[in-house]
């Protein structure tokens, strides 16, 4: 039988919107409903959420087959949403995606100061995201500008495919040269980012307040009633524990006592 592993946590893998950049992960949302409504055919804010963190072509498919947004394609368009409709929907999303990320870029409060503090303790940092290729070599030069630069960044495009198949994170695992998997963490703020990460047979923290599960910039948040915060980050919270996070935290600022946390539990002799 094979011997728990019990020594420290070698790396974390962080995911992009909503997590390091993006409060609110508003990019994509903004640029999805964009390219429905531009078809005749508007879709809300939680329906261009909902699936949030996969591929881009797959989240734009996963929304036009749903039921009620396929219902409404079918009476502005006058067919049935196929996949022609995913790929022309893809095509559209694509260059104002890219227009767009510039925009969205900044890197969230607490983020580059977290990860070095993180990588004093000796630990690598990797990152995994549903965007492409192109869109994330966007956002890279901008968050190294602002203090944040991962040792490695995978895409879906090097690997083959997206969440929640966990090949992000062994092509992380490879190419930061790290192992067992059990020593790798993996960060994000979607339920799809805990699924990649217990697919993969790593441990899981969830981001409550910065990210997909809230959808508020900054500015938005802070004009909430305290009443209106408690209740949403509890919703969040409770959202990324039930995916099956280890531990939840509300911003990567708050990394630290959740790796350490992770680390009393390997200790012990716990596995993913």
């Amino acid at each position: 039988m094979k011997q728990s592993y019990s020594g420290p946590v070698k790396a974390i893998i962080l995911d992009w919107a909503g997590t390091t950049v993006d409060h609110g992960s508003l990019a994509p949302v903004r640029v999805l409903q964009q390219v429905f409504a531009g078809r005749g055919v508007p879709i809300s804010e939680e329906e261009a959420r909902r699936d949030m963190g996969v591929l881009k072509i797959d989240h734009i498919r996963k929304i036009l087959f749903g039921a009620n947004v396929s219902e409404r394609w079918r009476k502005a368009v006058g067919h049935d949403p196929i996949e022609a409709d995913v790929e022309s929907l893809f095509a559209n999303f694509v260059p104002l995606q890219l227009e767009c990320l510039v925009k969205y870029s900044t890197v969230i409060d607490g983020v580059a100061a977290a990860v070095a503090r993180v990588r004093k303790r000796g630990i690598k940092i990797g990152s995994t995201t549903g965007y492409t290729r192109p869109m994330l070599d966007m956002i890279l030069r901008p968050a190294a500008e602002q203090g944040y630069r991962p040792d490695c960044a995978i895409t879906p495009d090097d690997v083959g495919a997206g969440r929640p198949h966990p090949w992000m994170i062994y092509a992380n695992a490879i190419r930061l040269q790290v192992e067992p998997l059990e020593a790798i963490v993996k960060v994000g703020d979607t339920p799809v980012d805990i699924e990649e990460g217990l697919r993969a047979g790593v441990w899981t923290i969830g981001v409550a307040r910065t990210g997909n599960m809230i959808g508020l910039s900054v500015e938005d948040f802070a004009v909430l009633t305290p009443a209106q915060q408690a209740s949403r980050l509890e919703n969040a919270r409770a959202a990324l524990s039930a995916a099956g996070a280890h531990e939840v935290i509300d911003a990567v600022a708050d990394l630290e006592p959740a790796l350490d946390a992770i680390q009393a539990r390997i200790r012990k002799g716990e596995r993913p």
